[in-house]
């Protein structure tokens, strides 16, 4: 179930998905509110579950994470069981940055980033292929990313 939204709604997530770190005061300016009402809207937002988190995006290249690949992951048996261990495994492993159930032949897309090849190679060895449950993985290396955001199309929800 979705929650409703008005423009001021959409405005404060706009501005709160460039940049969370503003105060209350600072994005109840720029929506033209005072910061009381501004607060609540905020506040029944997370409670609402609109708003899940407030996190800082890091540039990856910057920390040396400059290899990112997409497996496409194909499991051995897809049972409720597998499909539920091999979730709980995924969970565990910083190196993967996503993951999906998707349709076709494959099971999972996972978006996968590490340090380099190497490091990329000992994760496919020693996490993702030392399951049991995995029968086969198709790695794409992306060799420039063309378009990364994290904002939604709030636009999309009108």
């Amino acid at each position: 179930m979705s929650i409703s939204l008005d423009a001021i709604d959409r405005r404060i997530l706009d501005i709160l998905q460039a940049d969370a770190g503003l105060s209350v005061a600072e994005v109840a300016e720029r929506v033209g509110l005072s910061t009381s009402p501004c607060w609540r809207r905020i506040r029944r937002l997370e409670e609402a579950g609109v708003i899940r988190r407030r996190v800082a995006i890091l540039d990856r290249q910057q920390l040396g994470l400059d290899f990112e690949v997409y497996a496409m992951v194909k499991l051995s048996l897809p049972s409720k069981a597998n499909l539920e261990a091999f979730e709980a495994a995924v969970a565990k492993w910083p190196e993967v940055a996503q993951c999906a159930i998707v349709t076709g032949r494959e099971d999972y897309i996972l978006r996968i980033i590490t340090r380099d090849m190497r490091a990329f190679d000992e994760f496919l060895r020693e996490r993702l292929l030392a399951l049991d449950l995995v029968s086969d993985v198709v790695s794409h290396i992306v060799t420039r990313p063309v378009k990364c955001e994290t904002a939604l199309p709030l636009s999309a929800t009108d």
